[in-house]
């Protein structure tokens, strides 16, 4: 795959990176470098995708293209302890381009580009689609990894074309994703068609229901699964719809019986912690149906805990 000419992002805003010009309450606004210029030196890099096409077509609410620079505003408004020696530079957001095919490809170079520079990425979405180019992007720099979904929904549709619910479909389709390597954590049964459920089952692939998780515990189960796999590299779906609604109202899909948000949070935490992680994506975040920021504030939360753990 060429390299790509990273100075084609999209800078992020000036006003989101909060700071209160106060030497004894320095936030991540104040911590965070910016662009281009900050990257050779960066071991973890934030890229956005301002994308929410794959979710119309979904059927899904829009508006999760909204997303990325919503989650920065609460994102860099947080305190920055345990993160000011971590080196990290926003880049900004992959570019536009006319269809979602094209955006994907783009994206997708770019991801496999700052993995192929030895960086640990965060990405913030836009629609679940963004699985798609994300874990290929890895894959095609680091080699095989094993893939955790945290999610309501299975992600294994067999649309055409391809949509927020496609992407881990595509995946294995296409022999990017080894089924054995595919975990879905948080599902809801009454989320998903059983069509879907005989699919994953008769290839291989884990599903493990809230339900499931949480007669073991929610991270203990994940661990044993880190802990098991002799995976030498992870690649982590952190789809925001795997909350109860109370806690994250403004995402595409709301679900009722979700995860918890500290539980969301603890498993951000054990991605970061784990060497292996090379990439953790964060998406569905819909703005625009957001409660009193509950939502962003949410998913500024967990990629607070993920960059934690990188720090640790």
């Amino acid at each position: 795959m060429p390299k790509l000419d990273l100075e084609r992002l999209v800078p992020v805003a000036g006003e989101l990176f909060f700071s209160r010009n106060d030497t004894n309450d320095v936030r991540l606004g104040d911590v965070v470098q910016r662009g281009i210029a900050a990257y050779a030196d960066a071991s973890v890099v934030i890229l956005g995708f301002p994308e929410d096409e794959g979710v119309r077509r979904n059927g899904g609410r829009p508006g999760a293209a909204d997303a990325p620079a919503a989650i920065r505003r609460c994102l860099y408004r947080m305190g920055s302890a345990g993160l000011t020696e971590l080196a990290l530079v926003d880049l900004g957001d992959t570019p536009p381009a006319p269809t979602l095919e094209e955006r994907h490809d783009l994206h997708m170079a770019v991801v496999a580009q700052i993995i192929a520079d030895g960086k640990r990425l965060l990405v913030l979405g836009g629609g679940n689609d963004v699985a798609y180019p994300d874990y290929a992007g890895l894959t095609a720099a680091a080699g095989p990894a094993l893939a955790f979904n945290l999610d309501a929904h299975y992600d294994v549709r067999a649309d055409t074309p391809r949509n927020s619910g496609t992407p881990y479909r595509q995946l294995i389709g296409e022999g990017r994703l080894a089924p054995t390597n595919y975990h879905v954590i948080g599902a809801q049964p009454f989320a998903n068609s059983p069509v879907y459920t005989a699919f994953l089952e008769k290839c291989g692939a884990q599903v493990t229901t809230l339900q499931m998780a949480r007669s073991r515990g929610v991270t203990a189960t994940v661990e044993h699964i880190t802990t098991e796999s002799s995976a030498t590299t992870i690649f982590w779906g952190f789809d925001m719809d795997v909350v109860n609604a109370a806690e994250a109202p403004g995402v595409s899909a709301p679900n009722p019986l979700g995860m918890r948000g500290d539980e969301f949070c603890a498993l951000a935490e054990l991605a970061g912690r784990d060497r292996r992680t090379r990439l953790i994506e964060l998406s569905e975040v819909c703005p625009p149906y957001d409660l009193d920021l509950r939502t962003c504030r949410l998913a500024a939360a967990m990629l607070w805990y993920a960059l934690q753990g990188f720090a640790g």
